[in-house]
Formats: C-alpha cells, sequence, structure tokens
C-alpha cells in the first residue's frame, strides 16, 4: 500500500541544486562583503580619493584646443624670429653699402687731394692749386653735388666754354707776339692782348660763368638775369674779337688776311687764332640759347629776381654795416650842426 501512496511524478531522490555546500559557501560570503561595505567610509574615501575626477578638471578645455594653441603659439615665435633675422640682414646689407660709399668716397678724396691731404665737404676747391701755394682756392664747385642732373651737362659746357675762352686768349697774346715781331706798329696789339687776358680770363669767370652755375645750383632769378645781361656783352665782345680789328689788341680775320701779303706764317698763326674766336662767338650764342630754354623752363620772372635781389641786399652783412655807418655820420652831423647853430 505504501507503493501505491508515492508520488510517480515525482524525483525518488530530492535534490535541490541550490543546497550545494560551494554555492552556499559563495552566497554566503558575498552577502557578508554586501552588508559590510560603506562607500562612505574613511578607508574607502581613502582608497578612491586618487582616482577623483575634479569639476573644474572636467569641465576644462578639449586636450585638441589646448594642442592648436601651443602651435599657434610656436607658429608665431617662428615667423617673429624669421622677421627679427630677416631685419638683421637688411641692416647689415645698408650697413655694408654704407660703409662701401664712405670708403669710395674716402678714396676719391685722397684721390683728388693734393700732397696727401683730404679736402673738405664745401671747402674751397677751386681753381686746384697745391697745398704748398701761398694763393689758396677762391671758390667751391662740384657739379655732382650742387647741381641737379637735368642742368648738369649745360653747366659743364659753360664751364668748359669758359675754359676755351681762356685758352683762345692765351693763344690770342701769342699771335699778337707774332703780329709784333713781323712789325713794330703792331707793339700796341701785343699790348692790348696781354691786358685782354690778365683782365678777361678772371673776369669772365666771376661775371657771367659763377653766375649762371649759382643759377643752376640754385634756380635763383636774380644770377639768371645777371647772366643774360653779361653774356649778352660776352658775345659782343667775341664778335669785335672774331672781326679782329688793327690796333685792338686781337688776331681776328681783318688782321690775319692783312698779313698775307707780307708774312704768310704770321698770317697762317693769326687765322687759327681767329678760328679760334669764330667758334667761341658760335658757342656762346648756341649755349645762350640752351641756357635760356632751361631758364623758361624753371618758371623764373623779373619780379622774382628783383624780390631776390632786393632780399640779398637787405640781408648782406656788409651792406647793412654800410647803410648803418652812414646813418650815424649823417646822424652825427646833423646834431653838430644843430649845435653849431
Amino acid at each position: 500500500m505504501s507503493g501505491l501512496d508515492s508520488n510517480p511524478f515525482v524525483d525518488p531522490v530530492d535534490v535541490n541544486p541550490f543546497q550545494d555546500a560551494s554555492i552556499t559557501q559563495a552566497t554566503s560570503r558575498a552577502s557578508d562583503n554586501a552588508g559590510e561595505f560603506n562607500p562612505f567610509s574613511a578607508s574607502e574615501m581613502e582608497t578612491h580619493s586618487g582616482k577623483t575626477i575634479p569639476l573644474a578638471a572636467a569641465s576644462s578645455q578639449p586636450a585638441i584646443l589646448q594642442t592648436s594653441v601651443e602651435q599657434s603659439a610656436q607658429a608665431n615665435a617662428a615667423s617673429g624670429q624669421a622677421n627679427l633675422l630677416r631685419q638683421q640682414e637688411e641692416l647689415e646689407k645698408k650697413a655694408a653699402e654704407l660703409e662701401r660709399k664712405e670708403r669710395e668716397l674716402r678714396n676719391n678724396s685722397s684721390s683728388s687731394s693734393s700732397a696727401g691731404r683730404t679736402p673738405i665737404a664745401g671747402e674751397n676747391n677751386w681753381p686746384p692749386l697745391p697745398s704748398f701755394s701761398p694763393v689758396k682756392p677762391c671758390f667751391y664747385q662740384d657739379f655732382e653735388a650742387d647741381i641737379p642732373e637735368e642742368y648738369r651737362r649745360i653747366c659743364k659746357r659753360m664751364y668748359y666754354l669758359w675754359m676755351f675762352h681762356s685758352a683762345t686768349l692765351f693763344l690770342n697774346v701769342l699771335a699778337c707776339l707774332a703780329y709784333f715781331t713781323a712789325s713794330p706798329d703792331y707793339g700796341v696789339d701785343f699790348g692790348l692782348s696781354i691786358l685782354w687776358f690778365v683782365l678777361f680770363t678772371p673776369m669772365s669767370f666771376v661775371c657771367w660763368y659763377r653766375p649762371v652755375y649759382k643759377a643752376f645750383r640754385s634756380d635763383n632769378s636774380f644770377s639768371f638775369f645777371f647772366f643774360f645781361f653779361v653774356f649778352f656783352f660776352q658775345v659782343a665782345v667775341y664778335i669785335i674779337q672774331t672781326v679782329g680789328i688793327p690796333k685792338w689788341g686781337n688776331s681776328g680775320w681783318i688782321s690775319s688776311i692783312s698779313m698775307i701779303g707780307s708774312n704768310l706764317p704770321v698770317a697762317v698763326v693769326m687765322m687759327v687764332v681767329a678760328g679760334f674766336f669764330t667758334v667761341n662767338a658760335v658757342l656762346a650764342v648756341i649755349l645762350l640759347k640752351m641756357v635760356h630754354s632751361k631758364y623758361r623752363r624753371t618758371g623764373a620772372s623779373f619780379s622774382q629776381a628783383q624780390q631776390e635781389f632786393t632780399r640779398g641786399v637787405l640781408t648782406n652783412q656788409t651792406v647793412q654795416t654800410a647803410a648803418s655807418s652812414a646813418a650815424a655820420s649823417a646822424a652825427q652831423g646833423a646834431f653838430g650842426r644843430s649845435q653849431g647853430s
């Protein structure tokens, strides 16, 4: 009967898998550990304190942005350093150029100086005389430094004309000497030729070459007008010298032709000098027209020349001294007359 009371659907061996000894031990340990864990205990806080991420660090900029900022700063520093190097190279080039120019100027000065003396800029350098000469240069002349480039060529041509003029006057003395040796009646021509050479050589330099030099140097209207006034008479003198009137001290065409029948060698020498006078006259007319054309481009006028002359006279120290002396003398004379009366 006991066999009939049993449940045929029940496993004869009642086995509980959770009653296994190993599983029961593991679950008991886990429950014990779970019951003892306190996240706010001091030991747990010390354990995890090194791993806590601050809020400021968590909210800081991304790492990729910091890298880009550092790269841009490095790029700026590199570009700044490159600019400094480039500026340093430019300064070194300029310093080398200045040193080269200074060396060239020093070489030019040493080559142009006489007896090893270096001339000072602005010091009188014309006429070029040796240092031991008792007579010193009276004028300063430097075409490259004083005359603008557009006027430099015409100014140099005027200087060459003056040199040719001086050489012609010297040759005229020799021709008149030959004229005098051919006939004692022409001694007056020889004497006058010496006078013209001694007188007209420096006067031509001072009266028409220096004014045109000053006019081109400072664009001075008064110097232009003074040059035109004097040089017009110089052209007339050239024409008279070319003609060669006897007893006037000029070996011109009339005097030279008159000697062909009596003394041919002397006539040839005089004809050469007459040709020189002719060249002087032609060049003077050409250069006068060229200077006048340059003068018209400068915009100078007669009224401006008057103003410059008045300003120069009023500011001249010599004129001021003479005027004050004359005024003082007149005042003393008037005071003496008033006392005497």
